[in-house]
């Protein structure tokens, strides 16, 4: 629905599978088909012109169309009707040479495969976007300490500068394996009526070729009209990065909550406010990603179940691809573009972060107490005594520190300066610098090799 479609699919992927667009995909594959059967000899050159002018979708009756489909079971029939019409009307000879060797299946195909070239080219600026803002933002925050966090509970320090890595490393691989799909998934559907091109006879093969040259699309080593593994690929592709950016979004969202607000989306007017309530801010942009990764699972499902096509041509199968790619595609847009957005203008509070880290008085730094203490008396000794302790500071109200400095089992092993230094969380983010920089050399290395 277009009410929506600012809200859920705010990015350039949209308008690629517009009715427009779809139809002006199929009508290019007419055009280079024309193009292609000439210049094996299978239909005479003078066709070729007339046949171009009319591949324009402005050119078309979408409404007629539309309703026509309904009766013939897909756009490709009436399409190619209103085609050869408008054909006729020109060139009544260069009318016979429409759709010439092809089927229905076949235009419909690669309409798609050109749409998602578009799609993959378009999601393809969208992830480096992504990744320039995810880098910019991992450097700013490389020691923002913050409580980690497991079971929804502190855990130990970390970084957001290591929260964010974490989501960048994840987009690389997604960024490396939309390289290795592109070859497999751009590839021209061609096969006449049951796969054989047996109208074109001894032409058939080089009438493919030309054809795959004139689109710039791979070609199959046999007609896939009911191989449908490629969709299923490409859709996997949107979903994975889709969900990827959800569990940023998740995380982002409890971030946010008002006893958290360790972080807040980009301020604007109007924006994240209630009806009812002035005072809120809520995470609209991660509501919007959020929606979209809870409908992609079902959309997949059917994906899933469109592979079950029959014999050579399938009913049922191929059609409710139809919606559902394009559906699932588009919201996989409108969650990178709504990512981007909030990656770029999020606001961090780290003294919030600092500040949480001290809730629970120290706590949460026990285990480097522990791990200190334990070289001079033993693992369990050190681990029993602390935890009574860490139970005192909770029951008690105290900080950690001082149950520690005054406790006569662990005074003669550590003193107040060493204890103060093991529960500050700044010294206690192990490995995060290096974490960090192998992700962000990778993300470098990758931008060069895109550039």
């Amino acid at each position: 629905m277009t009410l929506f479609t600012p809200m859920l699919r705010h990015s350039p992927l949209t308008e690629i599978f517009s009715d427009g667009n779809t139809l002006q995909r199929m009508l290019d594959f007419e055009a280079a088909l024309a193009r292609a059967c000439a210049q094996c000899g299978a239909i005479p050159e003078s066709a070729i012109k007339v046949i171009s002018a009319q591949c324009q979708a402005g050119k078309l009756d979408v409404q007629a169309l539309a309703q026509a489909a309904a009766a013939a079971g897909n756009l490709a029939i009436p399409l190619v009707k209103q085609l050869t019409a408008n054909v006729k009307q020109q060139d009544e000879h260069a009318a016979r040479y429409v759709h010439w060797g092809a089927t229905s299946q076949d235009v419909i195909d690669t309409g798609l495969v050109l749409q998602l070239r578009e799609a993959l080219d378009a999601s393809e600026s969208l992830l480096e976007q992504l990744v320039s803002a995810l880098t910019q933002q991992i450097q700013h925050h490389r020691r923002s300490v913050m409580p980690g966090r497991t079971w929804m509970q502190h855990a130990l320090p970390i970084t957001f500068g290591l929260k964010l890595a974490g989501t960048l490393d994840a987009l690389l691989r997604w960024q490396q394996r939309l390289h290795e799909i592109k070859p497999r998934v751009l590839v021209l559907q061609f096969g006449g009526a049951a796969g054989t091109l047996v109208s074109l006879k001894e032409q058939g093969i080089p009438v493919l070729q030309a054809l795959a040259n004139a689109l710039a699309l791979n070609q199959a080593d046999t007609p896939w009209h009911s191989q449908r593994d490629r969709l299923l690929e490409v859709a996997t592709w949107f979903a994975g990065v889709s969900s990827t950016l959800g569990k940023f979004a998740n995380d982002f969202a409890l971030l946010m909550q008002t006893e958290v607000s360790e972080v807040s989306e980009p301020v604007a007017e109007g924006r994240g406010g209630s009806s009812t309530m002035p005072h809120k801010r809520n995470p609209v942009s991660c509501a919007a990603i959020l929606t979209a990764t809870t409908r992609i699972p079902g959309l997949m499902a059917t994906m899933y179940a469109s592979q079950n096509q029959q014999h050579e041509r399938a009913l049922g199968g191929w059609q409710a691809e139809w919606e559902t790619l394009p559906q699932l595609v588009t919201l996989a847009g409108g969650v990178m573009q709504t990512a981007l957005e909030l990656l770029a203008g999020m606001q961090v509070n780290t003294t919030k972060m600092r500040a949480n880290l001290d809730i629970t008085h120290g706590l949460i730094m026990a285990e480097a107490v522990t791990l200190a203490l334990a070289k001079a008396i033993g693992k369990q000794a050190a681990h029993h005594l602390v935890e009574q302790l860490c139970h005192r500071a909770l029951d008690e109200n105290q900080p950690l520190v001082l149950l520690l400095s005054q406790h006569p089992e662990v005074t003669p092993h550590l003193s107040s300066t060493q204890i103060e230094h093991l529960l500050d969380p700044q010294h206690a983010t192990g490995s995060n610098d290096e974490f960090i920089n192998q992700v962000l050399a990778r993300a470098a290395q990758q931008t060069r090799r895109v550039k």
